[in-house]
């Protein structure tokens, strides 16, 4: 099967599937198009689970790590891995992209005027607070003086990252814990884990009506946040171990297909309902994803075309996703959010311009900031250099 090399310049980094790089570019532009919509009344929503995208992204998450590094660990391995080497490398892989999040953040915000969505003035000290905290992945609390958006987010300089927060503990679950269970007792607590986070979001104890929970610490977010990443995050490792491949083709395209189709769908029950839309939910995540994951492991690209869309998206996907949503706040300020007085019909050019600039920003990222970072940040602390 195609695979091609890391983007990230790490020495000794192995290799991993073309497809799973295609779709995560798919899926993290589904969720810049759900972010253009969110401000707007969910009737008029055009991807109405766009934030099921983040669950993917953590079963591939786990695919691809356990891929990667699950026979590093051996003593007996010639590229056997340590603690410090792993958490060096995934340092190096997400934490740039957070500090350029955070900068751009903070310039987003102070051209939108420095505001919290009540109109009220956010001082220079509380977005400084912002910063600090966000810098060493530490939520704030709603209400606390550095939640400077004013509506409860983790992280209001850049609310997205609130899944790369549950990223971290899920590599740090997966030395400590994951990866020491034989694959027979990794399958068992991944189906244990899997009832309790069926239990905990059946219940929908934030009263959301969906899954779209983990983003703020309020009511019950940060265990909905922590169950959304610890199972698929586990599914994925699971089947890192038992992944065998199938005969199937056109493997890329029937998988973006069937990831939009799903992530467009409409809230299926509002209400008494709300079960409804949650079990279809429960099922993209535990059924329609992991066989997503297992489509595209077993396919390859067959034409220059794809490849070269599979590459492209590959590698923007990580920067689309880390720096998109600071420009969602001069969006938000222009069609009026909350009040919204704006409609979609009125404003869809610039969801165009919206979604077209943060692809062009996030490839200029890419290139100009975030590989010579990872490649000087490699070089800097490789034991070669000491």
């Amino acid at each position: 099967m195609t695979k091609k090399t890391l983007t990230a310049p790490l020495p000794d980094s192995k290799m991993h599937y073309h497809l799973l790089d295609g779709l995560r570019g798919v899926a993290a532009l589904m969720v810049i198009i759900y972010h253009c919509y969110e401000c707007f009344p969910a009737e008029s929503w055009i991807i109405g689970h766009g934030y099921l995208a983040v669950d993917f992204f953590f079963i591939l998450s786990g695919f691809v790590i356990g891929y990667a590094y699950d026979d590093r660990w051996d003593k007996s391995s010639t590229r056997r891995l340590t603690y410090w080497q792993f958490f060096r490398r995934r340092l190096i892989r997400l934490h740039p992209m957070v500090v350029f999040g955070i900068l751009w953040g903070v310039a987003m915000f102070w051209i939108q005027g420095s505001v919290k969505w009540d109109g009220s003035q956010v001082t220079l000290s509380a977005i400084m607070i912002a910063v600090l905290l966000h810098l060493f992945m530490i939520p704030e609390t709603p209400g606390a003086m550095g939640e400077v958006r004013g509506n409860g987010e983790m992280f209001p300089l850049n609310g997205p990252h609130w899944s790369l927060f549950f990223e971290y503990i899920g590599n740090i679950l997966y030395v400590l814990v994951l990866r020491k269970l034989s694959t027979r007792w990794l399958g068992i607590i991944t189906a244990i884990i899997g009832m309790g986070w069926a239990v905990f979001f059946l219940s929908d104890l934030a009263g959301y009506g969906n899954m779209g929970m983990g983003w703020t610490l309020d009511h019950a977010n940060f265990w909905g946040g922590l169950l959304r990443m610890l199972f698929p995050f586990s599914v994925g490792l699971y089947m890192s171990r038992v992944f065998k491949p199938i005969k199937i083709h056109g493997a890329f395209w029937i998988c973006t297909a069937i990831i939009v189709v799903l992530l467009s769908l409409p809230s299926m029950g509002s209400g008494h309902t709300a079960w409804m839309n949650i079990v279809f939910e429960l099922a993209c995540v535990s059924i329609a994803f992991p066989f997503v994951v297992l489509l595209a492991a077993s396919g390859q690209t067959t034409d220059p075309l794809t490849t070269r869309l599979c590459n492209f998206m590959g590698d923007i996907s990580y920067p689309l996703y880390a720096i998109h949503y600071p420009t969602m706040y001069l969006f938000y300020a222009y069609i009026g959010f909350p009040q919204t007085w704006r409609t979609p019909a009125e404003t869809w050019p610039w969801m165009i311009v919206l979604v077209a600039g943060n692809i062009a920003l996030a490839y200029l990222v890419l290139k100009l900031y975030d590989q010579p970072v990872r490649k000087w940040l490699s070089k800097l602390t490789s034991p070669q250099t000491k």
